[in-house]
């Protein structure tokens, strides 16, 4: 059995008798019932997923996967290729958007280079990114196949042994980094919501209306040349997907399997925590879905996830900066749970019957 079939293997839904006592405790803290709302709610799912009313929060860590595509060539991006290695060196130098909120959400940032077209060697070697390489980018989904199926299923347990490798962290994020990367993730949403191209499909970068018409055909011609099956979710990663897309879906399946809460990031991660959920359904379970982008996709996808977004500030950066920005919420959840006192425990008059 190798990695990715041992981790499915290990993923069970929440546990309802966990979230029941997490519930009995929250319908008797000295407020009018369910007060703080949706932080109740979270601070429920966080004793689901840790089977415990005493959930470890403080230990965070936001996993940055980042990989070139071959479909930039199709001119669907405002940017160039080489930005996506020009910001992971940003990343590694802790001057970037990502490291500047991990700093306020106190969590580690661990950038991981699954296939950046540039060399990042050097970064490697000094410690400051892992390489789990599987190539320079992915091939062109617009003319063929993004990758193999067995680069997908390398992708996918490269993130698995991301997690593995972090043992002690008690919340993961997620995040991305690649040119033209909303382009297979709104491929993937296409697939697996079986909503239309054209209206998942959003500016990305910032593209202009010719731009995005030709986002469109792009997309639209790499489903009809590819033919992903959509039951199959390593087929619709390996055909119209990215090494990081598989990267952070790995992230997702691995926290699950080791009962972790992992904080969803933008519309990339979230077509990772798709592909995530085709492989392994309970996975879901798992994800708590930090914000809302502005791509007019991300909605649908997380109706599909079974998820209401924590945030909606109109961000449409990725990285993991709405995962940073939520940590907090996930922190004021589990403070709520287990720091506020029942009417029993502070002598407080119940409400009349």
């Amino acid at each position: 059995m190798n990695l990715l079939q041992t981790t499915l293997s290990q993923i069970t839904p929440q546990d309802a008798a966990w979230r029941a006592k997490a519930k009995q405790r929250l319908d008797s803290l000295i407020m009018p019932h369910w007060a703080l709302g949706r932080l109740m709610d979270l601070a429920m799912d966080l004793a689901g997923i840790t089977r415990s009313v005493q959930p470890a929060v403080a230990r965070r860590t936001i996993v940055t996967m980042a990989g070139d595509h071959g479909v930039a060539e199709e001119g669907v991006s405002k940017y160039p290729q080489e930005v996506t290695a020009q910001m992971v060196r940003g990343f590694a130098g802790g001057s970037a958007g990502i490291n500047v909120l991990a700093r306020v959400a106190d969590a580690e940032v661990v950038v991981v280079d699954m296939g950046v077209k540039a060399s990042l060697d050097d970064l490697a070697r000094q410690g400051k990114i892992f390489s789990m390489r599987i190539g320079p980018g992915t091939q062109n989904m617009a003319r063929g196949p993004a990758m193999t199926r067995d680069q997908a299923i390398r992708a996918i347990e490269s993130g698995i042994e991301i997690v593995r490798a972090s043992a002690r962290t008690d919340v993961f994020g997620t995040g991305d980094m690649g040119i033209a990367n909303t382009t297979p993730s709104t491929a993937i949403a296409a697939l697996l919501t079986g909503l239309p191209v054209s209206s998942l499909c959003g500016r990305g970068t910032g593209i202009d209306d010719e731009q995005l018409r030709k986002k469109v055909d792009v997309i639209e011609r790499a489903i009809a040349v590819n033919q992903p099956d959509p039951a199959d979710g390593l087929d619709v990663l390996a055909k119209v997907g990215g090494f990081e897309i598989g990267g952070i879906a790995g992230v997702v399946l691995a926290a699950a399997a080791r009962r972790k809460p992992v904080l969803v990031d933008g519309f990339i991660s979230t077509a990772a925590a798709l592909i995530a959920q085709a492989l392994a359904p309970a996975s879901a379970d798992y994800a708590i879905a930090a914000h809302r982008s502005v791509e007019p996709g991300h909605r649908a996808m997380h109706e599909r996830l079974g998820k209401e977004p924590l945030l909606d500030l109109h961000l449409r950066l990725g990285e993991g900066t709405g995962a940073a920005l939520a940590m907090p919420l996930v922190e004021a959840a589990q403070r709520v749970l287990t720091e506020m006192a029942t009417f029993d425990e502070a002598h407080v008059s119940k409400a009349h019957e």
